[in-house]
């Protein structure tokens, strides 16, 4: 039985959490227009399944579920059964596709949630078959056909035999046919081509051995921004909605804006000598006198941990980092915006005014992609949803 102090400590803890002076800001209205644009242009009859994993790369699962059926959604993806069996308890009843294949400890829950699993080899056939047999029920899967990606996925001239084998089994049902793009968001198709004519290849051998396939998928958002010859009868959608795209390069759609920013107030202000350093290491020499600002977050909250790297925004200004950026401060040189207070809030990614720093500029600092910037803020960092945005 928990004690009084166990029953008080999840409100307290998200009071507390609410109140720290720094924070990831979701923009909600911005994401709809996000949906609305992209819907708009969307060729019809084309579906899509929207890719909500990681918690929507760090926007929000739940919220990303609901506004994409808001918006027409055909089915949920994501990668792991805990993520499936959260949307369910959450009241979502709509399909959700797993991607990638299941341990066999996985598959009573799989069935018990009505959830789609991935066939990738004959392996995985039996066990989900007995799975669902003992259950009484019918799972729906989908054929995951390896294109050139070579994570998952049976080699495109054996698809035949694997979906004849899936439909061998009365408690399968198959529903999908996909595969995954290895490289669709760079300039360069060729490789993307050579994958599409793979999975053209596995279909024409499908249709033509009498395997109906009711619907068959192959764009991430660089394949639907940039390869409509690849679209089919749907695509899966992640990273575009939340209006961030998936290289430099890839198609734009006017209007389109980031819904996620990441901000913080001045938590203090220190003035720096010459000769003197700040933060760890020493890494930054004052060679004039400076006016430093700390920010009370950092690589522990998913700042990339960089040196002298970088800048903030304040009051419509870009102020550099300076010194390294620690576990939970990093440190901002505020000596040419004039005015500068503690309290004042810093934009980390966003924009304020016409200045804006992108989730590519912070990716290129982590020498990483915009997708592991994103999905890299902290727990820590309280989620506040904006419903209105100008």
């Amino acid at each position: 039985m928990n004690s009084p102090e166990d029953s008080v400590a999840p409100s307290g803890f998200a009071a507390a959490l609410a109140l720290r002076p720094a924070w990831v800001e979701i923009d909600v209205a911005q994401w709809r227009r996000n949906w609305a644009l992209i819907r708009a242009e969307m060729p019809h009859g084309l579906g899509f399944i929207a890719v909500v994993k990681d918690d929507a790369y760090g926007h929000g699962m739940l919220i990303a579920a609901r506004l994409a059926f808001e918006h027409g959604a055909l089915a949920l993806a994501v990668p792991t059964l805990a993520e499936a069996v959260a949307l369910r308890e959450a009241g979502l009843d709509a399909p959700i596709l797993l991607l990638g294949p299941r341990h066999p400890s996985e598959l009573d829950l799989c069935v018990r949630h009505a959830l789609t699993c991935t066939i990738a080899e004959e392996a995985d056939i039996a066990p989900l078959a007995s799975a669902a047999a003992r259950a009484g029920r019918q799972a729906a899967v989908h054929l995951k056909i390896n294109t050139g990606m070579n994570r998952y996925g049976v080699a495109p001239e054996n698809a035949v035999a694997l979906a004849h084998a899936i439909l061998a089994e009365p408690a399968l049902r198959l529903e999908g046919v996909f595969s995954h793009f290895a490289q669709s968001d760079e300039r360069d198709k060729t490789f993307a081509d050579v994958q599409l004519e793979r999975f053209r290849s596995a279909l024409a051998q499908l249709a033509a051995a009498g395997v109906r396939v009711p619907r068959r998928h192959l764009c991430n958002s660089g394949g639907y921004l940039d390869l409509p010859r690849a679209h089919f009868d749907a695509v899966r959608l992640g990273i575009l909605p939340l209006g961030v795209y998936p290289s430099q390069v890839c198609r734009r759609i006017p209007g389109l804006a980031p819904v996620l920013s990441v901000k913080a107030r001045i938590a203090a202000l220190q003035s720096l000598a010459p000769g003197e350093h700040v933060g760890y290491g020493m890494r930054f020499t004052a060679a004039t006198p400076r006016r430093i600002a700390v920010l009370p977050l950092g690589y522990g909250d998913g700042f990339p941990r960089v040196r002298n790297e970088g800048d903030v925004l304040l009051r419509g200004r870009r102020a550099p980092i300076v010194g390294g950026v620690s576990m939970d401060a990093l440190f901002v040189d505020v000596t040419d915006v004039p005015g500068v207070e503690r309290g004042d809030v810093a934009t980390l990614l966003g924009r304020d005014g016409a200045e804006e720093i992108t989730a590519h500029d912070l990716a290129a600092l982590k020498r990483s992609v915009s997708y592991d910037l994103l999905c890299a803020w902290r727990a820590r960092l309280p989620r506040h949803m904006s419903r209105a945005s100008g």
